[in-house]
């Protein structure tokens, strides 16, 4: 547990210093001085001079920053942010943005050159590697949540008190299901690398569209892709995935605009920590992919036209394309410094909210 705790800590700070280190490459290819790079936040520990730049490591571990002469007001300096053209502030501000997509591309690709499960249907019989039944998603209050099951358990084996029977087809424990509601039976479950028994009494009357058990189940083998093919469809799989997570989110607006439950849960640090710590017991492979997707779901989020993310950034440069001059900086700067006031209030509650959770 503590190596799983570790390696989480790790990967979210990786991504963290990846996104700004996106700002500082670009920034430095455009001859933008850079006054500082740094992971974690003052007060620093250390900090060493490298020409103009002062790469530092600090003692609060939330992230990483890239200090730029002009980035909040205006610098007299040629080589400050503010004395460049809107397309290279843009740029600069959207490369952050950028390098969650790269990631994402980078991990999935690793991912399908080292193999990865992908769904397959129940007829599907030959070429088949460690084909197995994993739940998908555990619905509340039924017999699988109180059990303690999870998303990304494997269904291994069925045993009731006159059957057992290993299991290798949805249809299967679909079937056993139905035929032994009302009665206990024992699940054989794989997690990551531990195999363990749990014991439940599927529901006789489940809720309509649940089932007696209460899991959504995917049947899945390992497929592997030769290095010169992993990469396109690592651009394929971060394709998808952005479109997906963006017409959720579309779902959820549209949703929230007629009333219905939105469908989206907000999680803070400590809720995406706690899933780190999960799904890296899992193996490497649902790690990875578990990481590629929250790089996703970060850049979505950054892109987003708030101001105190880069989006916001982004948005103020639109307005100065357009208007053929920047925003007064005073309106700039407290705008700005109202919605990082309210994304700080946010980041409270849900991290309380997930923080409850826990216990």
């Amino acid at each position: 547990m503590f190596l799983a705790i570790i390696i989480a800590f790790i990967s979210l700070m990786g991504l963290l210093v990846i996104h700004e280190f996106g700002h500082f490459i670009l920034a430095k290819k455009f001859g933008v001085r850079v006054d500082e790079f740094g992971i974690g936040y003052p007060p620093r520990i250390f900090g060493k001079k490298i020409g103009e730049t002062i790469y530092s490591l600090n003692l609060l571990p939330f992230g990483a920053f890239v200090r730029l002469p002009g980035e909040i007001g205006k610098a007299e300096d040629p080589h400050s942010f503010s004395r460049q053209p809107v397309f290279k502030r843009a740029l600069i501000a959207f490369a952050g943005v950028l390098s969650f997509w790269i990631i994402a591309v980078i991990l999935f690709s690793i991912v399908f050159n080292l193999g990865t499960p992908v769904a397959i249907g129940d007829n599907v019989e030959s070429n088949l590697v460690d084909p197995k039944v994993q739940i998908v998603s555990v619905l509340s209050g039924s017999p699988a949540k109180t059990a303690g099951l999870r998303p990304g358990d494997a269904i291994i084996k069925f045993r009731a008190a006159d059957y057992e029977s290993g299991i290798t087809k949805i249809k299967e424990v679909q079937g056993l299901s139905e035929q032994y509601k009302g009665k206990e039976i024992i699940l054989t479950i794989q997690r990551g690398k531990e195999v363990f028994d749990v014991s439940l009494v599927p529901r006789v009357s489940p809720p309509s569209g649940e089932g007696p058990v209460g899991v959504a189940l995917v049947r899945t083998a390992i497929k592997s892709y030769p290095w010169y093919l992993a990469p396109w469809q690592g651009i394929l799989t971060t394709f998808n995935m952005t479109g997906a997570v963006i017409q959720g989110y579309g779902q959820a607006i549209k949703n929230l605009t007629i009333g219905k439950p939105t469908g989206v849960e907000l999680m803070g640090p400590v809720g995406v920590f706690n899933l780190f710590t999960q799904v890296s017991q899992l193996g490497v492979s649902y790690f990875l992919q578990f990481v590629g997707m929250i790089a996703i779901y970060i850049a979505i989020f950054n892109i987003l036209p708030i101001p105190a993310v880069d989006g916001g950034k982004l948005l103020f440069l639109g307005i100065e394309a357009i208007r053929r001059k920047p925003l007064n900086e005073k309106i700039e700067e407290r705008v700005t410094a109202v919605f990082f006031a309210l994304l700080i209030v946010m980041m409270i509650w849900v991290t309380i909210k997930d923080i409850s959770k826990l216990f």
